[in-house]
Parts: C-alpha cells; structure tokens; sequence
C-alpha cells in the first residue's frame, strides 16, 4: 500500500431508502422476510456484529502514541456488537521497529486500542502478511493467540499445515471463521499463510477444504474473510468475485462473507442462501450477506485531502464501511439474518495532524461547521455524497 501526503436486486431499494436517514445511530433494515419455514417460530438467541475494513498503520498514524483517540468516536458502535470484526493490514511484531509502506510493522500497543474499542475478531491474512518474513508471522501469531477473549485467522503454527480455522461460541451461537487471502506481495512463507491464489485450481481446492470444515463444525454461522486479488482503489465489483463468492455460498455454505483490499468501500448485498440450507433444513427464505469490501478503517492513504475536487479517486481510501448485522436463533432451529445497520466513517485529520475516525454524518458536520473548520465541512459534505452513491451501486 502506497504511504501517499451492483448488483440489480430489491436490496439497493432499500438501501437508497436508508441513505435517506442516515444518521450517527444508522437505519435498521429487515433482513429476514420471516414468512414460510420461520412464521410461527420465535427467536431463541440474537448475536450482533460490526464488520470494519482494514486497519492500517503508516507513518502518520503511530506518530502520535495516544492510539486511544483514534477509536473514541466510533468505541459506542463497535463495542454494541457481540463480536467486532476487523482486517489487521500488517505484522504486529513489538521486537522490530515500526515500519510503513511498503514493508509495513506494528507494535501490539495499536492493535490494543483497536481491541479496547471493542474489536475482538480479526482477520491476519492479506497481501502484507508476510512483509516482516517469518519473524513477524511467527511473532503475530503468537500475540493474537496470547489474548484471551480475542479471535484471529490466518495464520499456521507449522508450514503447511491445514487451513486454519476459529469456533467462537457466544450467546448460544456456534460461529465458524475462516479467513484467508487471494494474494501476497511476495511468496516468503507463504505456507505459514492460509494462502489460496486465485486460480481454478486453488479455488476448487478452498471450495472442498471449506465444505469439509463447515460440514465438521456444525456451525449455526459461516462467516469467510477473503482477502481478494483485484486492483486497488477500484469502486466496481469485478464479475469473478460476484460468481465466486455466490459459489462459496452455495457449496460450502457460508452465511456472511467479508471481502477486503482495495482500500475503497464496495456496495455489499444480501442474496439467497445455499440450497442446502434452503431444501435439507426446510429454510427457504434463509439469506446470505456479501461485503464486496468495506474500505479503510484508519489510514493515512489521504493525507493530502482534494478539498476542491473531492471526487478525486485515492479521495475514497479515507472513507470506511462499518456494517452491523444482527442474527437470531428461531425456536423451529432456524438462523437468519435479521437486521443490518449500515455506518459511513471518514478519517479526519486534527489541526494537531493526528489521523482520527469520526462517523461521515451530518453531526460531525455540522460540528466542523461550528468549529468554523469550513474547508473540511464542505468537502465532508461533498464526500458523505458520494460515498452515499456508493452504497446504491451507481
């Protein structure tokens, strides 16, 4: 990553709908259509969850130490979720030294904060994975498997060994979480990453190893992280990935799937679950949820902000996506997909040039506006547009 100063469906009615009322707290929208198999069951269980983008860390962002702040404004959202799930964009490796593009490292004091912010499931495969070598897989691994209460994917304790998978049972749900990336920067130890190339063949291989878990974990949720090889700062959903994941879904019966990479929000939609689902278990309005990518988290990709051309394209790599679902456990044995919430964020940047999270609203707006922050204002108001055309697909 460079340090730089639609789908035609009932689904983006409702999405223009929302856009329409979108607000700090976000717009509930129904998911589950509960008719047929579900009318005359009741829910047993409810699990929410928040799926965020990547989180980066170039130069800018550890800078500044007081790593808390960058997560305080968005802490009340990502800590209302069950489980928070988010896409580690780097080795966290405290024994080397912090490092940005293109060879990027962290230290476990900023994924710290991310975590007290409510984060608790992350993803650790992607194409920078391997940018510290096997020293910074090993020392990764061995910090995300230190944390108590904390879940990651990604990466293997021997070279080639199986895919790797997580369990996390919470509130009466069995979830199974698989996460895996399309493409690396470089092919070092790769065999310690759960690395699956985009061809026909590795793609088959993945389809089997994936039946095969999901047949095993009698999960009550499937969710799947790719990590896609595509272009970057790409907005358009490539027709590959649109076959692929929906083949994800029906053969290896995955109920969410979160894509991430090119660093720029994605539409996301809901579609027809496996058939499995929908014919052996008498679910025929069960749905399934695709995240074509949910953009940066934080970054300093947009460090020099186009505040006269706001339509600028590297201008979309400071928006993020963070999108809250809910599920529920009906008393017939059902899981659907009940609820989503959708949250445009922007990365501001402080007089003082910190790099902060703020929700793209209309009130943070207006209190830039307040602040007599004019110049940042209008363009915010100007990007909230366009990433609002985002979400409807145009």
């Amino acid at each position: 990553m460079e340090f730089k100063s639609p789908c035609k469906s009932c689904f983006f009615v409702a999405t223009i709908l929302f856009l329409s009322l979108l607000s700090s707290c976000g717009t509930t929208k129904d998911l589950s259509a509960a008719k047929g198999s579900h009318k005359n069951a009741v829910p047993e269980a409810e699990l929410s969850l928040v799926f965020a983008g990547d989180i980066m860390a170039h130069k800018p962002n550890y800078t500044f130490t007081d790593f808390d702040r960058i997560w305080r404004d968005i802490t009340p959202l990502v800590s209302s979720a069950d489980l928070s799930f988010a896409n580690v964009e780097a080795p966290v490796a405290d024994s080397l030294p912090w490092s940005t593009y293109p060879q990027f490292n962290m230290h476990s004091e900023y994924v710290e904060a991310a975590i007290k912010a409510g984060f608790n499931v992350f993803s650790l495969t992607n194409n920078h994975t391997n940018d510290q070598y096997l020293d910074g897989i090993k020392q990764t691994k061995k910090y995300f498997d230190s944390r108590k209460g904390i879940w990651a994917c990604g990466l293997k304790e021997k070279s080639g060994d199986p895919l790797t998978y997580k369990i996390i049972e919470k509130n009466g749900f069995k979830v199974l979480f698989v996460a895996i990336t399309e493409i690396l920067n470089r092919n070092d130890y790769a065999s310690y990453i759960d690395y699956y190339p985009s061809t026909e063949k590795k793609r088959n291989q993945l389809i089997e190893e994936l039946k095969n878990l999901q047949e095993a974990s009698k999960a009550d949720l499937f969710v799947l992280s790719v990590h896609t090889d595509e272009p970057e700062y790409i907005i358009k959903v490539t027709e590959s990935h649109k076959k692929f994941f929906r083949k994800l879904i029906e053969e290896c019966r995955a109920d969410i799937i979160w894509a991430n990479h090119p660093h720029v929000v994605k539409i996301f939609e809901e579609t027809a679950a496996s058939t499995h689902y929908t014919e052996a278990l008498n679910q025929k309005d069960r749905k399934a949820f695709i995240m074509y990518a949910n953009g940066n988290t934080i970054s300093a990709q947009r460090t020099n902000p186009q505040f006269t051309a706001p339509e600028t394209p590297r201008d979309y790599t400071g928006e993020g996506l963070l999108l809250k679902l809910k599920a529920r456990k009906m008393s017939d044995g059902s899981v659907i997909l009940s609820d989503y919430e959708p949250h445009l964020i922007t990365t501001y940047i402080t007089p003082g040039w910190q790099f902060v999270i703020k929700l793209l609203d209309d009130d943070f707006i207006a209190t830039l506006d307040r602040a007599e922050l004019v110049t940042w204002a209008k363009y915010l108001t100007e990007r909230k547009k366009l990433m609002e055309k985002v979400l409807e697909g145009k």
